[in-house]
Order: structure tokens, then sequence, then C-alpha cells
């Protein structure tokens, strides 16, 4: 057994066989926790400590969140990743203990699931909005910026597959219009070739029926006079009789 004398100390520690070891104490000794009268040391030690929360971040690789109203009612806040996340990873795991220690039933857990989503939900639609955007941080927005961005683009495209449809659809529609409209020209063709001949042939039938009553009358004509020339013939003869006596 021998001892070793920590020079920055003087404690002495003890060692047995390379095996028991008394720690040396390095550090210095406890502070007593408890309000600073001076104003100015209080401010000063407030400006020092308050750093402490981005170093225990970094050390130990936790997810800091730090809230402090000062005594002159000066907001200062921390937040190792993002203010909004830490807070509503801390309202979830608060709630999950408490459901934890006074389990609830099923339907009063679904019931505040679904109101958390509903507020996320509308929080989302405000800041969709360009509402609501104080306290985001740049990723944040542009992660907002980045999803306005895709929601134009699947707008602008069903918009373009919409007008498409209607295009095509309208196209269909003319040229069904077109098939139809020539479908009625050559049937207007049709009937008026056939009132053209129809028209002929009444014309025709007319002028037969005008030259047969013509061949008629003219008969009827040649009959009468041919009536009156045998009956004058006894009376010119008688008289040719007379005259001779």
């Amino acid at each position: 057994m021998f001892n070793l004398e920590n020079p920055r100390t003087g404690k002495i520690a003890k060692i047995e066989g390379k095996i028991k070891i008394e720690l040396i104490l390095m550090g210095r000794g406890k502070i007593v926790i408890q309000r600073i009268d001076d104003s100015t040391s209080r401010q000063v030690t407030f400006s020092k400590r308050r750093k402490k929360a981005k170093e225990l971040a970094i050390l130990c690789d936790a997810e800091v969140g730090l809230i402090i109203f000062s005594n002159t009612d000066k907001l200062y806040d921390f937040a190792s990743s993002s203010m909004k996340s830490t807070i509503e990873r801390f309202n979830k795991t608060k709630m999950e203990q408490q459901q934890l220690l006074n389990p609830a039933s099923e339907v009063k857990r679904e019931a505040t699931t679904l109101r958390q989503e509903l507020h996320s939900l509308q929080e989302t639609h405000r800041q969709l909005m360009g509402h609501q955007l104080n306290g985001l941080s740049v990723k944040e927005l542009h992660n907002i910026e980045s999803q306005l961005e895709m929601s134009l683009r699947g707008i602008r495209m069903k918009k373009e597959q919409i007008l498409t449809n209607e295009i095509k659809e309208l196209t269909r529609k003319r040229n069904l219009v077109h098939h139809e409209n020539l479908e009625l020209s050559r049937k207007v063709q049709r009937i008026h070739q056939e009132n053209v001949e129809l028209h002929k042939k009444a014309y025709a039938v007319s002028i037969r029926n005008e030259l047969g009553t013509s061949d008629i009358e003219d008969t009827a004509d040649k009959s009468h006079a041919q009536v009156r020339l045998q009956l004058s013939l006894p009376e010119q003869s008688h008289y040719e009789t007379s005259t001779n006596s």
C-alpha cells in the first residue's frame, strides 16, 4: 500500500495492490443554491447560467427546450431542435403518462386523439394560408413552402387533366354534330331531288291532261259540225227544188 498526493487539491489517494482506488476530488466545493441579493451579481449569474441548457443539449445529446422570464419580464427561450416540436413532445409524453397513471376509457382516449388531430390540422391549415407563422424556424417555413409548391403542382396537373378531358369531350361532340349535319344535308338533298322528280312527274301529268282535254274538245266540235251538216242537207235540197221550180 502506498499513498498518492494530488498536487491540485492536496488530497491523498490510497492505492492497495492496484485494485482499491479512492477517487481524488478535482472540483470545487458545493455552492449553496439561494437567491442572490446583489442585482448586478444576479444578472451576471443569470446571463451565464442560461447558457447551460445549450451545453447540456450538446454534451448529453438531449432535446432541450427552455423558456425563461427574467425578473424584468424579459422572455428568453432556447430549443435544441424546435420549440414547437419540443412542446408537442412534452404534451404528448405528459398525456401518455397521465393515461398510464389514470387509465381512461377507449372512447375518451380516441376523442382526445381526434381533438389533437383536429387542432393540428387547423393549425396546419392556418399556416398554409399564411397565418400564425410567428415562431417558426427557417426549416419549418421551407417545409411549408415545399408543401404549397407540391399542392400547387398537383392542382395544376389535375386542372390540366380536367381541361384536356373536357377538350376531348367537346371535340367528340363536335365531330358527332358534324356527322349529323352531313347526314341531315344528304337527307335534305335526297328530299330535294325527290321533290324535283315529283314536280317533273306532276308537270308531265298536267301536260298530258291538258293535251287530252284539247283532243276531246276538238273531237266534240267535229261531231257537232257533222251533225249540223247532216241536218242542213235536206233544207238545202228543198231550197234548190223550190228555186228550180
